[in-house]
């Protein structure tokens, strides 16, 4: 929508994990490295934790694009299963047979699968995402399959990325085997004040245009502030600084902007919970008054349009996992390709309608909340007519 006026290729603060986008910060560069030495020595175990947004699916993208070009792949998504379905999940995703097997019989096909891929000098790795998710017991069969190995190789390399409570769970008693196995080890930590500038100029340029905007330092700090240094939370909130100075025809912001745009967004209480987005809610109360109820609900309006539009990210998020699961299937299914293809063309073409949609409202409100709170001109007094003696002098 607003590419050609900024001189750019393509949006640079899409949501999808491109790993074109990935930003090489000082934590993504460590976990890079550390990943890139796992896959090389074939290290059994494979850790890498971040908080939601971090970046921990883009750089797995990118691994996969630079490390493991060559290798034959599994990568599982959902992680709300048992251990049958977990392992018809992994079996599934190599290619393998699994309607009808119980569970000795998909083990034993995986380990001859694995042999065979061994003997033609192909690395196995199994991508694990969201490993939160899996229960102690589930976790501890992870450890087992492991076990699969030759007298000097490991015949199955696994990698297990979750968010940060994944450590807590694989620092309980019952998993220490799992943890002494684990050989290389990587967290993935928010972006700094600086490198959120860089972060958005990095993006930018690799859209096609590094001086699109210009970001005052008040700016970038309110950007890094109500982001916290996540870098999902960066490009939605950028994207509609992007669509705002684009309906505004401008390319500098300040901080001003950067509040508006998150406060109209509920910024807060919409990515974070907490004391800050209830303060921010108080304050918008005081704002309003008991006057403003017409306001105020356009306000809500416009909140529940931003919810409709976090959904459909979500949706296209997932369908893009799948797609991207279904790509790498070695017996592809083409029409189930074309069909998710489809259904997230649309979903985006939605998406960018209910964005229009969405800042045609807010500046509505915007004008509002002008109007109303724009002084009234007082009506002259109407002048008394002079009385008694007055009328008197002046012959009335």
């Amino acid at each position: 929508m607003y590419t050609s006026f900024f001189g750019l290729r393509e949006k640079p603060f899409d949501l999808l994990p491109n790993p074109d986008f990935l930003y090489p910060s000082r934590a993504h560069q460590r976990a890079l490295t550390y990943l890139t030495h796992g896959i090389r020595e074939r290290a059994g175990f494979i850790l890498l934790t971040g908080e939601v947004g971090s970046g921990k699916t883009t750089l797995i993208r990118n691994m996969i694009r630079s490390q493991l070009r060559d290798s034959v792949l599994a990568k599982v998504f959902n992680t709300r299963v048992d251990s049958l379905q977990l392992l018809m999940q992994i079996n599934g995703d190599f290619g393998l047979e699994t309607e009808g097997k119980d569970k000795s019989t998909l083990l034993r096909e995986l380990n001859d699968f694995l042999i065979e891929q061994y003997a033609h000098r192909r690395q196995a790795v199994l991508i694990i995402d969201e490993a939160q998710n899996l229960s102690v017991e589930i976790l501890e069969e992870v450890r087992m399959l492991s076990n699969l190995e030759t007298d000097r190789d490991k015949l199955l390399q696994i990698i297990l990325v979750g968010q940060p409570e994944l450590r807590d769970i694989l620092s309980g008693p019952g998993l220490m085997q799992l943890r002494q196995r684990i050989q290389i080890n990587c967290h993935l930590q928010p972006l700094s004040s600086p490198e959120v500038r860089e972060y958005i100029c990095f993006r930018l340029e690799k859209a096609g245009n590094r001086d699109a905007l210009s970001f005052s330092d008040d700016a970038v700090e309110a950007i890094a502030a109500y982001s916290r240094g996540i870098p999902r939370l960066i490009n939605i909130l950028c994207d509609y600084v992007m669509i705002d100075a684009f309906s505004a025809q401008s390319r500098a912001i300040d901080g001003k902007t950067v509040h508006e745009l998150a406060v109209d967004l509920s910024f807060e209480s919409q990515y974070w919970e907490g004391g800050a987005a209830k303060a921010a809610k108080g304050e918008e109360a005081n704002h309003f008054g008991a006057s403003g109820d017409a306001v105020q609900s356009n306000v809500e309006a416009v909140t529940r349009a931003v919810s409709g539009q976090t959904k459909i990210l979500s949706v296209i998020g997932s369908l893009n996992k799948r797609l991207e699961s279904l790509e790498y299937m070695p017996a592809r299914d083409n029409a189930a390709l074309l069909d998710l293809r489809e259904r997230m063309d649309k979903l985006e073409l939605q998406n960018e309608a209910m964005v229009k949609e969405l800042w045609i409202a807010l500046r509505q409100l915007r004008s509002d909340i002008a109007l109303r709170d724009e002084p009234k001109p007082e009506e002259p007094r109407p002048q008394k007519k002079p009385g008694g003696l007055w009328r008197f002098l002046w012959g009335e």
